[in-house]
């Protein structure tokens, strides 16, 4: 035992004993002195000796080596054999698993592990080169990290993967069933988590010098269940077993508080005292780069408070809730993702993970902004060296926290805080849509985080006071409309000063006490005979007019004020609230949306004033995909085919390099090819479907796919509607009829629901009742089929995007933002059929508008088209009206769906009146869908009864032209026709030009689909906001 346990392992002890000599004590991986920060200790200890042994060869390797050297020496030097090693010596001395059995999940842990010893070199050497350089830095923020699974994308970034299956093969397992193994990392949901995550890998590949930060959540967002009641929810279980990918930085935490007071002290600085505190500490995930030695780092945070806070009395004495209660306050922080806030505690934890990223991340920052400039720090600089990225609103209270730690802890004063501040933090928005623009309670904030609220407060009144110099005070209802749609917080009072501006000059009303002096004087004169009784009473009543004068001059006083407006006073009827949005514009130096559409959009009508106030803030940044794993990881079939035809792979870093495909568009093996590789992923998801829903489908039929979050504007409805309409025509024909008018589909959907999302799970449950309807009609048969594929994720998705042959991305014109599936479809040679919203519109310029299927009204014609809802002058498609009815009749169960399809009908009222114009685009829709199947019709004559392929030998083919048949005889090359006329040939040649169309549409989607990849996004990210170069280690 002794002798294997000390054997030497180069993979594990060169790499670990490198990893220190390279991180001089400071990287990453050997933590940092005081909270976490790296000082550079050791920097000078440049070389050190190595000795390590190769497993396969039994060769000593000694010598003084650097970290590059022993680098080389190690990755050069690895072959199968020593990973096989490598991996066994973590089977049996890494503490996860019993050792009796060799299983693929024990497997699976003790290759990550394996993978982690390579990956250690780099990233500390990454770590150590980006201190002693002392470089511009970006940090990017994010609450969502959607990762997807780490070992193939690892081992290819490394160009290890075919060692790696050796290596396994070897030791009696398959790469494929033990990468299988790994859990998705439960740190996100939709597209911004895997916008994120495509961004991290493209700054490590290019060798941009960034971070992410975001949390550490335990339970994930949920898993999916599919259950006969629709959608249900449990807890992820993605930490069970451990995540061998991660490093817990125990030395490495920083302090976080909530609630107390502030107060000044006599150093004339406030101080926040009293309160809740709490600890953030780090867990690292390396982000290796693909075909570079930069390995970046992934910082996530957990929670939780210092074992004294357990109280052990109370313990002791039974109550264990309350000895508990200080940890459970804690760790519940970074439990879930994006937990319920329909209750006040809700609102407050979600409160509680936003700032929690922000207070620690920043702290870290600085810190390490701290110790790189040693004695020469000097904060004006900080601009110079730190680049901070909100993605999305979540990530907004970085402005006041950041105002914070500068002016309380750094001794700034508040200008040249904000001038740091607003130089170093960028906002992307991710949406048009207003419930997700962030609207805090102030009352909750200020409850929560005192501070920040009196400097939310004081940027607030400063904004203020720049609307009014912009505007100016003639126009005072102008002014009124620019302060009430560009503060920051909403209905809240006005400051005295400039609430004065906006008074209501009040019509002077006369006192009862004047008027009856006037009534008296006019008797006075006309009755001056009258007898000295009368004068007597006149002098009476001159007395009490006297007496009146005081109340009567108040009177006038209080009258004659002017009324302010009530806009200047906040409505003790409607909530105070802190919009983030507005915040994130006004505290940084850009704002950029993801789309050309959704950037328009934002500047024209989100954030039209602001954009009038600093129009260079705004920019556009179109969102992109990694190809790494979106291409050449998770479709090798296809990755194959590229880098044939092109002649490399260099396009996996340049895809620009794609275009190249462009002028084989026609030819016959590259269709061929092209072909073989769409079915062999069509296989794989025909396993996935039966192994997660139980139904069979067939690998013959035209896979249509829509995969993502489901919300109403992202209309979901209307696909399954369109799919009811479809099921209900076939019900009304002839067996016969059905083949002739309808191409086979197999209609695929995936994605999650929020718990607290009611229609959103009426919209899976109606679509899980339609599936379970069609799949069991045996008149239907291979015809239609309908799949809810359950708990959608990364991994799901590298197997479902590379089978599509149809995608839809089907939004609201005006509501997406840009999505990244889209393209994700369009790089793997799927066709999309869509509305011009959200990154649509650039794919649709890009792959030409003949291979792309649109549809439905455009963003422009949106609000027209509500408010036309809204007077009642909308009428719907008798097709609509059919569908709705079929719904209706209870052909898909006994669920009442009366509250679905009410959605969709009356003029107004809360969800009510078709807000996201389902009625309207589908008679548009259905239509489109008509022209799919026409084309995709033409290649299936080809396909059918898997007669007919490129390379096959002799076969025949029917066609009907005209009430005449035809037979067309050929092989491989060329292809022979046998005709009986010219009109025939024509024809034939016709047909046989038209047989290509769709496999050429999908061709041409993958060779223009260059500009979405996110290399390019970051490339933009880089120059035109962080002002970041690459850093290539030497």
């Amino acid at each position: 035992m002794a002798t294997t346990a000390s054997a030497p392992l180069q993979l594990a002890t060169a790499s670990r004993q490198l990893a220190s000599s390279a991180a001089g004590g400071g990287g990453p991986l050997a933590g940092g002195s005081g909270g976490g920060v790296a000082t550079g200790r050791g920097r000078g200890r440049t070389q050190r000796r190595v000795a390590a042994r190769s497993v396969a060869s039994d060769r000593d390797v000694q010598g003084p080596v650097s970290p590059q050297e022993g680098l080389s020496s190690v990755l050069n030097s690895i072959d199968s054999s020593a990973i096989a090693s490598n991996i066994k010596h973590h089977a049996e001395f890494t503490p996860l698993f019993s050792p009796e059995h060799f299983s693929p999940l024990k497997a699976y842990y003790a290759t990550a592990k394996s993978v982690l010893d390579a990956l250690l070199i780099n990233w500390n050497a990454t770590y150590e080169y980006y201190n002693k350089m002392n470089v511009k830095q970006a940090y990017y923020l994010s609450m969502e990290f959607l990762q997807g699974r780490a070992l193939t994308n690892a081992i290819g970034n490394l160009e290890l993967t075919g060692e790696y299956a050796e290596a396994l093969k070897q030791l009696g397992q398959n790469l494929e069933d033990v990468a299988s193994q790994e859990p998705d990392a439960a740190l996100g949901n939709g597209g911004l988590g895997r916008l994120a995550s495509c961004f991290l890998d493209s700054l490590a590949t290019l060798n941009y010098p960034a971070w992410g930060y975001g949390l550490r959540y335990k339970y994930g967002l949920f898993k999916q269940l599919i259950t006969k009641d629709g959608q249900e929810e449990i807890a992820e279980n993605w930490l069970e077993m451990g995540y061998p990918w991660e490093m817990v930085r125990n030395d490495v935490s920083y302090p976080v508080k909530f609630y107390g007071k502030v107060v000044e002290g006599t150093d004339g600085r406030k101080h926040w005292i009293g309160g809740e505190n709490i600890k953030a500490v780090a867990h690292d995930v390396p982000i290796p780069g693909y075909k570079t030695r930069t390995t970046n780092n992934l910082r996530l945070w957990s929670t939780t408070v210092p074992a004294k806070d357990f109280d052990l009395g109370a313990f002791n004495t039974g109550d264990h809730t309350k000895a508990y209660e200080a940890h459970l306050n804690a760790e519940k922080i970074c439990h879930v993702l994006y937990p319920g806030d329909e209750s006040p505690e809700g609102k407050i934890l979600r409160l509680k993970q936003q700032y929690t990223l922000c207070s620690a991340s920043l702290q870290d920052i600085i810190a390490r902004f701290e110790s790189r400039a040693g004695d020469s720090l000097n904060w004006e600089d900080f601009p110079s060296k730190v680049a901070v990225q909100m993605n999305d609103t979540h990530p907004t209270l970085c402005i006041p926290e950041l105002m914070r730690i500068l002016i309380d802890f750094k001794g700034l004063s508040w200008d040249e805080a904000w001038s740091i501040t607003e130089r170093t933090v960028a906002y992307t928005n991710h949406t048009v849509l207003p419930e997700a623009l962030e609207k805090w309670s102030l009352d909750i904030m200020q409850k929560l985080l005192p501070r920040h609220v009196e400097i939310i407060e004081q940027i607030d009144e400063e904004l203020i006071n720049k609307i009014v110099s912009k505007y100016g005070t003639a126009d005072t209802a102008l002014l009124k409309n620019k302060l009430k749609e560009m503060r920051i917080l909403d209905n809240v009072d006005l400051p005295a000063s400039i609430a004065q501006l906006f008074v209501k000059p009040k019509e002077t009303k006369e006192s009862p006490a004047k008027s009856k002096k006037k009534l008296l004087v006019k008797s006075l004169e006309t009755e001056a005979e009258e007898t000295t009784e009368l004068e007597e009473e006149e002098t009476d009543v001159l007395s009490e007019i006297e007496e009146e004068k005081i109340e009567s001059k108040e009177v006038e006083e209080e009258d004659s004020e002017d009324e302010l407006d009530p806009f200047v006073k906040s409505d003790p009827k409607l909530p105070r609230v802190v919009r983030m949005a507005n915040l994130c514009v006004v505290g940084g130096h850009s704002v950029n949306g993801v789309a050309e559409i959704h950037s328009e959009i934002v500047k024209q009508d989100v954030f039209n004033s602001f954009y009038e106030m600093w129009p260079t803030k705004f920019q556009n940044k179109t969102n992109g995909v990694t190809p790494r794993r979106w291409i050449r990881f998770c479709n090798p079939e296809l990755s194959t085919i590229l880098s044939k035809w092109i002649g490399s792979d260099d396009w996996v870093l340049n895809t620009d390099k794609l275009v190249e495909l462009k002028k084989f568009a026609d030819n016959e093996d590259l269709h061929s090819e092209w072909r073989a590789a769409k079915r062999a992923n069509k296989m794989k998801v025909v396993s996935l479907i039966r192994e997660k829903t139980g139904y069979i489908v067939s690998p013959d039929a035209m896979f249509d796919v829509q995969v993502k979050r489901i919300h109403e504007y992202k209309r979901q409805l209307l696909n399954i509607l369109g799919i009811v309409y479809r099921y209900k025509k076939m019900k009304e024909m002839s067996a016969e009829e059905r083949v002739k008018n309808f191409v086979p589909r197999v209609c695929i959907f995936g994605g999650k629901a929020f718990a607290t999302y009611i229609q959103a799970k009426r919209i899976v449950k109606f679509i899980t009742d339609v599936a379970a309807t069609v799949n069991h009609d045996s008149d239907i048969g291979d015809l239609l089929k309908v799949v809810f594929v359950p708990d959608y994720n990364v991994s799901v998705a590298e197997a479902l995007i590379p089978a599509s042959e149809l995608s839809q991305h089907i939004s609201t014109a005006g509501m997406e933002a840009s999505g990244t599936s889209n393209m994700k479809f369009a790089m793997n040679g799927c066709i999309l059929i869509g509305t011009l919203d959200g990154a649509n519109v650039e794919i649709r310029e890009e792959v030409g508008e003949e291979n792309f299927f649109l549809f439905g009204a455009e963003a422009h014609e949106i609000v027209g088209l509500r408010k036309e809802r809204a007077e009642g002058k909308f009428v719907p498609d008798p097709r609509f009206e059919e569908v709705k009815g079929f719904v209706r009749s209870g052909v898909f169960g006994t669920y009442n769906y009366d509250e679905l399809m009410g959605s969709l009908e009356g003029n107004e009222g809360y969800g009510r009146a078709d807000y996201f114009l389902v009625g309207k685009d589908f008679p548009s829709y259905i239509e489109c869908q008509q022209k799919v199947d026409e084309a995709y019709r033409d290649q299936k004559m080809e396909l059918s009864s898997n007669w007919g392929t490129i390379d096959s030998e002799l076969c025949l083919y029917t066609f009907k032209i005209d009430d005449i048949f035809f037979f067309l005889f050929g092989t491989a090359y060329p292809w022979i026709f046998c005709v009986i006329s010219l009109y025939s040939s024509t024809h034939a040649m016709s047909a046989y030009s038209y047989l290509q169309l769709w496999t050429k549409m999908s061709i041409l989607n993958t060779a223009c689909s260059s500009k979405f990849s996110s290399d390019r996004t970051i490339h933009e990210y880089a120059k035109d906001i962080w002002n970041i170069g690459p850093v290539v280690l030497p």
